[in-house]
């Protein structure tokens, strides 16, 4: 087995029982600051988690944005949930979700606040995990810096250029918001997709290998058995 096939059977890991029990103990934070066990989240219900970079990070907000347009109707029709976990503090998701953000009522398991954000319009609940342990846990192990390598496709969410996309992200970080430089959260840190639940079970995982490296979103959604259109 060639180097490139054993990176690509880690970053499609499934994880087992055991881990995703071990990591559901774990305890991340929502836009108050409160601690939420991770495993609450998706306990009774099927969830597609997907962990972001950090809080200012242009081509994230540009992936969050595309999950945004997935319908509500077909997330019921499929019994699932979207929810996003970023590697800074619990600080900056109300700026990442956008100024007017409205905190709802629980409604239903692991909705510790649903938000309605003008930043990426993304109606799901958002999630800090400032130590990163619950990455860790989870085999997202990567850091670094590059985006997409030479001679491969960039994903179809990146609409922008890279220097455009980098622009963005400094406007709309800490330009916008200076007193949340430092708790953007690690910036070479990579994220990944998973789709866990009902219970200690992951179905489906894509561990980013660069910093533009998303599953497409309909590709996500398919392993999820949302039929989004």
């Amino acid at each position: 087995m060639n180097m490139a096939t054993t990176t690509e059977s880690a970053a499609l890991a499934i994880s087992d029982g055991g881990t995703i029990a071990a990591a559901s103990k774990l305890e991340i934070l929502d836009v108050k600051g409160n601690k939420v066990a991770f495993g609450s989240i998706f306990e009774s219900q099927k969830t597609i988690v997907v962990f972001i970079r950090h809080f200012f990070c242009g081509s994230c907000q540009a992936y969050v944005e595309r999950l945004a347009s997935v319908p509500q109707q077909a997330l019921e029709k499929a019994d699932a949930k979207i929810v996003i976990v970023g590697c800074g503090e619990w600080n900056p998701i109300q700026s990442y979700a956008g100024k007017s953000a409205l905190l709802l009522p629980v409604l239903s398991p692991g909705y510790s606040d649903v938000l309605h954000p003008e930043t990426t319009q993304f109606h799901g609940p958002i999630y800090a995990d400032p130590s990163r342990a619950l990455y860790h846990a989870l085999g997202m192990n990567i850091e670094k810096l590059e985006g997409t390598p030479a001679g491969q496709e960039r994903r179809g969410y990146l609409t922008k250029g890279a220097f455009v996309n980098a622009m963005q992200s400094i406007w709309k970080g800490p330009l916008k918001h200076p007193s949340l430089i430092g708790k953007q959260g690690n910036i070479s840190q990579l994220g990944g997709d998973f789709v866990l639940g009902p219970g200690p079970q992951c179905t489906f995982a894509s561990r980013m290998q660069h910093t533009e490296d998303h599953i497409e979103v309909r590709d996500l959604m398919k392993k999820a058995g949302v039929d989004a259109g």
